[in-house]
């Protein structure tokens, strides 16, 4: 059977796209198990009997959400479960950016021949993954060098779904009490706060743990 970590999800209103994502994927040797669907709404379905090792959410794919939906509470939901790739015009990072910095997403700008770029981010999104699984269920020395990069992957990906989702409530400020949005400003600014600390302890782990350089 195939293991959850070897699972990637490819989300994508353009079929023909999405088969060329799974070849560029297949040229990079891992024998992925991949899950081809066209709307969020279907993947979220799946992705709930089944997490994956990473997402790729091509932007094609919001033309079928229902009208309340927008790509970064489609990005938000998503992360919750598993690092995120997403490919949308160039204009559509901006809206990402606190996304994107949490370490839960990478973006791909939907131009020219943007697919192997997309197949190298989830190759190595999925990689990770299955060490960080080998690592929690086996620790050993050789994956003790990994350690940082897989505090971060595991911590940031529950983390970018409390902060994204306490962004978008503040997005509506306007509609909540008073009491609300001063809660709501809290939980982000915790959320910031353990990121940071969750890279500060990453890179120090990173650091403390480089392989010595010869003499």
């Amino acid at each position: 059977m195939t293991s959850t970590s070897r699972t990637i999800f490819i989300i994508s209103g353009d079929l023909g796209l999405a088969k060329r994502c799974f070849e560029e994927l297949e040229a990079f040797g891992g024998h992925y198990r991949t899950q081809v669907v066209g709307t969020v709404a279907q993947a979220r379905k799946r992705i709930g009997r089944s997490a994956p090792a990473a997402v790729f959410l091509d932007e094609s794919a919001m033309e079928f959400a229902p009208g309340g939906e927008t790509l970064e509470s489609a990005v938000v939901a998503l992360a919750e479960t598993a690092p995120v790739v997403v490919a949308a015009a160039p204009d559509k990072q901006t809206g990402l950016a606190f996304l994107i910095n949490s370490g839960a997403v990478d973006f791909v700008s939907r131009a020219n021949d943007f697919l192997p770029m997309v197949a190298c981010m989830l190759d190595r999104r999925a990689r990770m993954a299955e060490r960080a699984a080998g690592m929690l269920q086996f620790p050993n020395d050789e994956l003790t060098g990994d350690f940082g990069e897989i505090l971060r992957h595991e911590v940031n990906n529950p983390l970018t779904g409390i902060l994204g989702n306490t962004e978008l409530l503040l997005a509506r400020r306007d509609r909540l009490p008073p009491a609300a949005v001063e809660r709501l400003e809290t939980i982000a600014g915790l959320a910031v706060r353990l990121r940071e600390t969750v890279r500060r302890l990453s890179n120090a782990w990173d650091e403390h743990h480089e392989p010595a350089r010869p003499a």
